[in-house]
């Protein structure tokens, strides 16, 4: 019993951290999918999601979930004039251009956060901070219940967007064949603003949710979920929305797995064993397209 007890904790806390994976990486692919750029400063728009959703609960002590949605908001502005001003000018002239772009994006923004709110570590206090809720064997934090409720519910109103929606089947439409897209009529470059802020805010969403869980953040703290979102859409395959969500339960589960079984030092290399292994096998990622 004891033993089942672990296993559904490891498994717990591995979907816990898989959730915010899969909204980094989902704006990531996203972005990838449509425009095919190569950003490495996705994870600043999650340190950029944490900030605003903090200097917003500082100023008015609203719930953090719902000041989720107005970070949420702040990042499709903040996505759509990057995309603008960086990186369309740049679009389709080398991705050697846009790793140089989004590595001196990544400067401005941590740099401008520490210049706006310092750099000294913070956090956000929860209001279900302490409440504990029983599943079956376990007592699990009330916090993680609803990241992974909220998790599911942007998924769920992406797909529909995505599916249900003009502006959804044309941002597919483009991803699929871009001078396609063009010559039935469909303006790519108002897609490619769309496509970057949605993912921008799906990023957000991750640095919204990933401060509520009770976790210290700083303007240097978008690094590694970046470099990790990147290894989960090469792992699920690039372009792949559904490759985005499996490869980043997989890295959440595989973090905590090898947490538990081998210590935290292993934590950040196993994600990358994982991917290492899966590319030996499959060099298009788990749903990745014969060509790559």
């Amino acid at each position: 019993m004891e033993d089942l007890s672990i296993i559904l904790q490891i498994l717990f806390w591995g979907l816990y951290a898989g959730c915010i994976y899969i909204l980094l990486a989902t704006g990531l692919n996203l972005i990838f999918g449509v425009m095919k750029v190569v950003n490495f400063a996705h994870g600043e728009f999650l340190m950029v999601g944490a900030y605003i959703t903090f200097t917003v609960f500082l100023f008015t002590g609203f719930n953090p979930y719902v000041i989720l949605l107005l970070s949420m908001l702040a990042l499709v502005g903040i996505g759509a004039i990057v995309e603008r001003l960086c990186f369309r000018p740049i679009l389709g002239t080398g991705k050697l251009n846009e790793i140089f772009l989004s590595i001196g994006l990544i400067y401005i923004f941590q740099n401008g956060a520490a210049m706006i709110w310092g750099d000294a570590w913070q956090s956000v206090k929860s209001p279900y901070d302490g409440i504990s809720v029983p599943v079956g064997p376990l007592s699990v934090p009330l916090d993680y219940i609803i990241i992974m409720v909220v998790t599911a519910l942007i998924l769920c109103g992406l797909y529909l967007f995505l599916k249900k929606t003009t502006i959804g089947m044309q941002m597919q439409a483009t991803s699929q064949n871009r001078k396609g897209a063009m010559l039935v009529g469909i303006n790519v470059e108002r897609i490619d603003i769309i496509s970057f802020g949605l993912g921008c805010a799906l990023a957000a969403a991750a640095g919204t949710l990933w401060v509520v869980s009770g976790q210290v953040f700083n303007p240097y703290m978008g690094a590694i979920p970046a470099v990790k979102a990147f290894a989960i859409i090469i792992l699920g395959g690039l372009g792949s929305i559904p490759g985005a969500i499996i490869g980043g339960l997989l890295m959440g589960l595989a973090e905590n797995g090898a947490a538990f079984l081998l210590g935290g030092i292993w934590k950040d290399a196993v994600s990358f064993i994982v991917l290492i292994v899966v590319l030996v096998i499959r060099p298009t990622g788990l749903f990745g397209g014969k060509e790559g």
